[in-house]
């Protein structure tokens, strides 16, 4: 699928979300809610992607982003952090022969520098092993942040292009788009966010310009495939009109 910009053209639309992407919020209230150190809500958090990943492949969503560890997540206690580092190792030496086995092709996107060397190895690793497959695009967003995103993309095309900066009138927005760490990816039809947060936190800041936003309070390990499909339903009564008006649009909702 090219990517299309929502702002420069009207994207296709089908009743189920090509691209979705989720903010994995709750873990932490999930474990404390049990009596139980928040890390136990991260472990049983895995096992959520887990379903969500299958539930994808076998509803033909083409790409999957989502939001791992945020570049503020930093901030967290150091022994969360660094189980949350553990659990990504794991779950690279534990799922990526399944992801290859299901078709499903992983990225990782963020500033990885800031992650030891094991892990960078693992990751490449584990993207090499799936580059063949196509059935779904598994994106992984690790010390990522939208912000971040726009700088780097930013920077990017001026060291492509550095005749750029004597002329910024000829920058259009896919000259910059185009260094985005997703450009090679259509902008997300929808964005869920678990937990009971409405905010996008800093997550896909310029892909998410016409995303429909879906908030639940149910918490990130709770959340299974029939949460997911309530999601998928939600998202079939929008009307997606991209600045048209209701009475333009083919069928009374766009997206059935």
């Amino acid at each position: 699928m090219k990517p299309v910009s929502s702002t420069q053209e009207i994207p296709a639309v089908s009743a189920v979300p090509a691209h979705v992407a989720i903010i994995m919020d709750g873990n932490g209230r999930w474990a404390v809610n049990r009596h139980l150190p928040r890390t136990a809500g991260h472990v049983k958090g895995v096992r959520t992607v887990r379903k969500v990943v299958e539930y994808c492949v076998k509803s033909n969503v083409s790409h999957l982003t989502l939001f791992a560890f945020s570049s503020e997540n930093w901030r967290r206690p150091a022994d969360e952090v660094s189980l949350l580092m553990r659990l990504f190792v794991q779950a690279l030496d534990r799922e990526v022969a399944q992801l290859k086995q299901q078709g499903v092709r992983l990225h990782v996107v963020g500033d990885l520098s800031k992650f030891d060397s094991k892990l960078q190895g693992m990751i490449l690793h584990a993207q090499q092993t799936t580059a063949e497959n196509d059935k779904l695009h598994l994106t992984i967003a690790a010390n990522y942040g939208g912000r971040w995103d726009v700088l780097q993309a930013t920077k990017a095309m001026l060291e492509h292009s550095p005749e750029l900066a004597k002329d910024p009138s000829v920058i259009d927005e896919q000259t910059l788009a185009s260094h985005l760490c997703m450009s090679w990816a259509p902008e997300p039809d929808l964005f869920i966010r678990t937990g009971g947060e409405q905010r996008i936190s800093n997550f896909l800041i310029w892909q998410l310009a016409y995303t429909e936003l879906y908030f639940t309070d149910c918490l990130w390990p709770d959340f299974s495939a029939t949460k997911l499909q309530e999601a998928f339903d939600w998202y079939q009564a929008r009307e997606r009109r991209f600045g048209r008006t209701s009475a333009q649009l083919p069928t009374k909702h766009s997206v059935a």
